[in-house]
This record gives C-alpha cells, structure tokens and sequence, in this order.
C-alpha cells in the first residue's frame, strides 16, 4: 500500500508541470486563506470603525487583485528584463530608504515633512502607502543574482566579490534595519542564501554571516525598545503590561485553540484583547479559531511551497533562473519562520508579516509578484518547456495567460568554461 502511493506520488512529480501546478495551488491555498483569516480577524476592529465589517477586508482583497496582476505580469517577463530592471530598481529602493530615514528623523525632531508623511515603516504620499522595506527585498534580490552571474568564476575571490557587492547591500541592510530589524534579517538570510546557491566559498560566507550578527547586535542597542522586546521574550509575565502583553496574549489564543479551534470567525482574542491580531499574530488567531489541525495545514502548504521553490531551482537551466529561485524561497521561508516562530515563543518577536495571509497591501503585492516570476522560471524548466511547446497552445491562451516558455538549451548551447556562468550548489 504505501508503495502504490509513494509510486503514485513519485508519477505525480515527474510530471513536466509538476512544479508550476505546485505553486500555483499551494500560493493560491494560502492566498484564500490569508483572505479569509483577515476576514476573521478585523470584522470587529472594521464595525467599530466604521459601522461596517467589510472595510479591511474589501481593502485587502483590492491588495490582492493588484497582486495578481503583478503575479500575471511577472510570469510573462523574460530573464533579460529582470536582469535589465535590477540595478534601477535597487537604486529606487536606497532612495525610498533613504527617505523614510530622513523624514522619520525629522518628524522625531519636529520639522515639517513637505507633504511626506512617514511612520518608521511606511512613507504615506496622500491616499497612497507603501513599505520600501519589501521593494528592497525584490530589488536586491534581482540585482545580486545578476552580479553574481555576471561574476562568473571569480565569485571564489572575495575582493572580486566585495566590491561593489558587499558596500551596497550593506547600505541596503543597515538603511532598512534602522527601522525594521526583522526585514533586515530576512534581507541578511536572502543575501546569504543566493551566495550559497552560487557556490561562494564558506569561509566568505562564515564571515559575512558573523558581520550580520555584529550588525544586528548594533541596531539592537542602538534602539532600546529591542532589547526590551528580547527580555520579554524569555520572561513575558514579567513584561505583562508593556512588551509582554502581546505574546501572552498569543499564547491565551493557542490554547484556546486546542486541537480543533473554537471555530471560524469564533476568537474571543480579535476582540481588542490580541494587538495586531490582522498582522504580526494572524497565526495565533487560526490557531485559535483552526486549532493545531488549521496551523498543520498552513505548514504543509508553506513545506509544500518551499520544495517548489528549490525543485525550481534545482532543475533550472540558466543560472540567474537557479539562483532567483532559491533566493525567493530563502526569503519567504524565512519571513514565515520568523513569522510563525516570533508567535509561538521560539525566538524574539520582530514584527514581520506572515506572507500571504497577514493583513498589509505592500507585502502582498511583492510576495504575490515574487511568485509569479517563480511561475515563469517553473514554465522554463526543460521538461515544461518542452511540453508547453508541444501542446502549442492558442494566441489567445499565450495573450490571457502567459507566452510560451524559451526553448530548452541544446548540448551545444551549454555555456562554455569562459563564459560568466557561477557554478550553482544543488539546492
């Protein structure tokens, strides 16, 4: 019996579509529930607002519709506007954080912002809000796997890699990890993986990862409210009136939880008692309205979008594919496990969004865009390729949904020992 299925399964995998379909239906999975959990999670804080339950989450879902544009969008885009559109937009992003650093200090000072509001996260332009700490996520993802490409060979030298590579995401890191420590760590995992995945040296990447620790325990210090938040995190009864507060109240949702929830739309937390209960802490909420069987469900479909993030960069034939592949995987396994872990006590609480399913527009947009392009580079793979190619779907098929795929390399395509290609790890 379990022969048959590991048989069936294995069948299932070896499809040439296996890894699109794969994402596609785990993203869409945890969209769906993430939708509804923000539902769930802000009809109370939505009525007293506003006299209605729908406001939050109607404005979530115009989010989502966005995202799944771009989602459209970047699964038709070919390798070489990625890599042409990296440098711009890591430039835009240094430049939005630069900004939100400036008129942050200027509002703590009390000078005039000139029509730019900001809130330490976020820079508000009239209606319009954005976080430029997840543009970042994007743009130095892009921008590194083509440098690294570009590198070639000489990725083993760390003079060759370190400049100008090092100089800038370091910029990068510290600018965001002034306000947002724990997407400067998501940035840092990134960065780290895609070094990994190209084949860096450990030694380089040893050193790199203490400098990151250094980094971290410096923007700790430089702001209390950090400390005070890891104190917390080992004695929250202690902290029950300041940064405790939250986590014990997490953990009160948890157990109420139980195996089975207290049932959908059922929290007794949502009811002013869990802060940011849409956001940071959605996942103490399914916990305790889904129960351990509900959070089950979202770690499958996370497990589940994490191998098909790494399948897509291990059977990938061109090295920027392979390398943006596991970096995006990197990224959103790691956001979910500081996420999921931050709530369940594991480790200190930073206030990251669990992807897919917290309630914030910026996030779902570029985590949605992400995928998409992990969509195009699963429709590349050889074996997809050449089955999209067979079946030769119609020109109003390839103008609604995507284009065909790039043909796959031939044997005499393959990349010669000259050309600037990094020897990719097997992720």
């Amino acid at each position: 019996m379990r022969s048959g299925f590991t048989e069936l399964l294995r069948g299932l995998l070896d499809r040439p579509l296996a890894s699109y379909y794969l994402l596609l239906s785990s993203s869409a999975l945890l969209l769906t529930i993430g939708l509804v959990m923000v539902f769930s999670a802000t009809m109370v804080e939505s009525y007293g607002a506003t006299g209605s339950a729908f406001d939050i989450i109607l404005q979530q879902i115009i989010w989502a519709v966005v995202g799944l544009v771009c989602f459209w969008v970047a699964q038709r885009l070919p390798v070489r506007t990625y890599r042409v559109l990296s440098r711009p937009l890591l430039i835009v992003s240094i430049l939005l954080g630069l900004i939100l650093v400036v008129m942050s200090i200027r509002q703590q000072s009390g000078a005039s912002s000139g029509g730019i509001a900001t809130d330490q996260l976020w820079i508000h332009v009239g209606p319009v809000q954005f976080q430029p700490a997840e543009i970042a996520k994007f743009a130095l993802l892009l921008w590194v796997a083509d440098s690294l490409v570009r590198l070639g060979p000489r990725i083993a030298s760390w003079r060759d890699l370190a400049i100008p590579m090092f100089p800038i995401a370091g910029l990068l890191m510290v600018i965001i990890g002034y306000a947002d420590l724990g997407t400067m760590l998501i940035i840092v995992a990134m960065f780290i993986g895609l070094l990994w995945a190209s084949g860096v040296p450990l030694r380089i990447l040893g050193a790199l990862f203490a400098t990151a620790m250094l980094g971290s325990a410096l923007l700790i210090a430089f702001e209390g409210y950090r400390m005070e938040r890891i104190m917390s995190f080992s004695r929250p009864q202690d902290f029950a009136d300041t940064w405790g507060y939250q986590a014990i109240q997490g953990y009160y949702a948890i157990a109420d939880g139980g195996w089975f929830g207290v049932g959908l739309g059922e929290s007794r937390q949502k009811w002013e008692w869990l802060p940011n209960g849409h956001n940071d802490f959605i996942f103490a909420l399914i916990a305790e309205e889904l129960g351990v069987v509900g959070c089950l469900v979202i770690l499958a479909l996370f497990g589940v979008l994490v191998y098909t993030g790494f399948r897509i960069a291990r059977r990938s034939d061109e090295p920027f594919r392979a390398l943006v592949a596991a970096g995006v995987t990197v990224w959103i396994a790691g956001q979910a496990f500081i996420n999921i872990g931050g709530v369940l006590g594991l480790i200190p609480m930073t206030g990251v969004p669990l992807p897919f399913i917290s309630d914030g527009g910026t996030a779902l947009v570029v985590v949605l865009a992400a995928v998409g392009m992990l969509a195009g580079f699963a429709r590349a793979e050889p074996d997809a390729a050449q089955a999209l190619r067979a079946r030769n779907p119609s020109r109003l098929v390839r103008l609604l949904w995507a284009p065909l795929p790039p043909a796959p390399r031939s044997d005499s395509d393959a990349p010669s020992d000259s050309d600037s290609v990094p020897t990719t790890r097997k992720t």
